[in-house]
């Protein structure tokens, strides 16, 4: 088959109709033809030529051309497709290195073979250039509701018609045990959307917490308009949800907003999950009434916040305790992912003997330490001391708020502290030592004998070792493994040193050995200096 002029607009004919049938731009598949035939022309004319075919657009007319680049002599390597700057002087005037030269050449004779290899080209072009706008089409869509058309279902995954081509529902964001038949309407939530090799994967889901939050939007305006806002959602697909709603004004109560009249907006969006239930909760900037509010229908009577750790223990009356807790401990489950805290529920009565166990255990320390008599030794605790460090070094006048403590009893507590605790940092000196522990770990400010020991029995021994310490490795902290929080301890945890203190101790180790300049650390106040240098300047 050769271009001739009877065929010439039959390739414009052509590159039209596939693009209204693909609903993809004329101009890819013209190029596309472009492309196919430079490459049947080259296996006519030698691979090695770098030849070029343009097709007009209005009349059809394809222009096969020969280019050569003028290159640098020592650089030649493609005798087909470049050109020294001596051999293009017959061809250009006055060339220059990167200069090319155009001939046009005889239109090739598409045989068969050649044919069938430039429909292939054609047919690669085309299905890139539909998964390209499939992609650009639903790259942006992601995050939002689609309504869709099920094609069928394949091992449990649910094909999903989205018109410009296909998407996934995967078994496991299917709510329960949803099924579908080919030709179902069906509404899911456009999770991600990738582009691979094999073209743009769209993955859906009806499980996901957002996919609730859109719903929400769909049936309630002033979240739409942002008058009310979904701060948190928590789901259990199929079977419970909470989700923490705030109003931004307060002539609108969030929560009856999104209820509705009679239920009907939640109505709507509970029959769309299979009947899932709804707890619609209002957010509140305190943690703690937050999650008394995500605790609900459950009654609480005491929360203590941990917000170093990220956990929280809540107090709950005995008949409340499996209220809280519910079905296989749901309610606390969600109400721990609407927080993003963990959360430890106790009855009364079980938050009644930990105090009792840790009052005791308190004043055991005393007894024995202090020598003191039990009776004593419960007066300090029941004035809130912990621990021999607050009796050795809190100002006398604490103590001497305490029945029956003078200034002399309060002097004598304190001189017993102090010669105790001088006496197990001396042990502790000279176990560390008996480690192997240098001076220049020893005379580091801010660490005490007994903290000393314990980063000697951890092998950590020296000034260096110390500087090359990660700030969790010393404080302890929080991991999230597989979705769940687990517990780092730290070699200093138990003497209550935060993340903030080992930070700050471990790059005072490395500015003291050399390893980081102290000016790095401080580039705002650097800054602030300089600006204020300026300005005395100026004045």
């Amino acid at each position: 088959m050769a271009i001739t002029s009877a065929n010439q607009l039959e390739l414009l004919q052509t590159a039209e109709a596939v693009a209204r049938e693909k609903m993809i731009d004329p101009s890819l598949v013209v190029e596309a033809m472009e492309e196919s035939l430079a490459r049947a022309a080259k296996s006519r004319y030698g691979a090695e030529m770098d030849i070029r075919v343009a097709i007009d657009r209005r009349t059809g007319r394809a222009t096969f051309t020969r280019v050569r680049t003028v290159v640098e002599d020592e650089e030649l390597e493609n005798y087909q497709a470049e050109l020294t700057v001596e051999q293009a002087k017959q061809y250009l005037t006055d060339p220059v290195i990167g200069d090319t030269f155009v001939e046009e050449i005889p239109p090739v004779e598409l045989g068969r073979i050649a044919a069938q290899s430039a429909k292939q080209v054609i047919l690669q072009k085309v299905r890139e250039a539909e998964r390209d706008k499939q992609y650009e089409e639903f790259k942006d869509r992601a995050g939002t509701i689609i309504n869709a058309q099920v094609k069928r279902e394949e091992y449990g995954n649910v094909i999903v018609d989205v018109g410009a081509g296909e998407a996934v529902l995967r078994r496991n964001e299917k709510i329960g045990r949803e099924s579908y038949r080919p030709n179902d309407r069906i509404r899911c939530y456009i999770k991600d959307v990738r582009r691979e090799q094999r073209g743009p994967q769209i993955f859906l889901s009806r499980t996901a917490p957002e996919f609730m939050a859109e719903l929400f939007k769909m049936e309630v305006p002033e979240i739409y308009e942002g008058i009310i806002e979904i701060k948190a959602v928590a789901r259990d697909p199929g079977s419970r949800a909470k989700i923490a709603v705030i109003s931004y004004d307060n002539s609108i109560d969030p929560v009856g907003a999104c209820v509705g009249m009679r239920g009907s907006r939640v109505q709507a969006v509970v029959n769309e999950l299979q009947g899932e239930k709804i707890d619609i909760i209002p957010w509140n900037e305190d943690v703690p009434t937050f999650l008394v509010n995500a605790l609900q229908p459950a009654e609480v009577t005491k929360v203590v916040l941990d917000e170093e750790a990220e956990r929280i223990e809540v107090v709950v009356p005995e008949e409340q305790l499996s209220l809280a807790i519910g079905r296989r401990g749901q309610n606390v489950r969600l109400a721990s992912q609407l927080t993003g805290l963990d959360i430890d529920i106790m009855t009364e009565e079980e938050e009644s003997k930990r105090r009792q166990a840790e009052f005791e255990e308190r004043t055991k320390l005393f007894m024995d330490t202090l020598d003191l008599d039990e009776f004593f030794a419960q007066l300090l605790v029941s004035e809130g001391f912990t621990n021999l460090e607050e009796v050795a070094y809190v100002e006398q006048d604490e103590l001497l708020v305490i029945d029956g403590v003078d200034e002399s009893t309060a002097a004598e507590l304190q001189a017993r502290a102090r010669d105790y605790l001088d006496e197990q940092n001396r042990v502790a000196l000279e176990k560390a030592r008996e480690l192997g522990v240098e001076d220049s770990l020893v005379n580091f400010e801010g660490l005490s004998p007994q903290m000393v020991l314990a980063l000697a029995e951890d092998g950590v021994k020296t000034l260096e070792d110390f500087a090359t310490c990660a700030d969790w490795e010393l404080a302890g902290g929080w991991t999230t493994v597989d979705g769940e929080r687990v517990k780092d301890d730290g070699v200093l945890e138990k003497f209550d040193v935060s993340l903030e203190e080992a930070q700050d101790m471990v790059m005072t180790a490395r500015v003291l050995l050399g390893w980081v300049d102290p000016d790095d650390l401080n580039p705002e106040v650097e800054e602030e200096d300089a600006e204020a240098s300026e300005e005395e300047a100026e004045a």
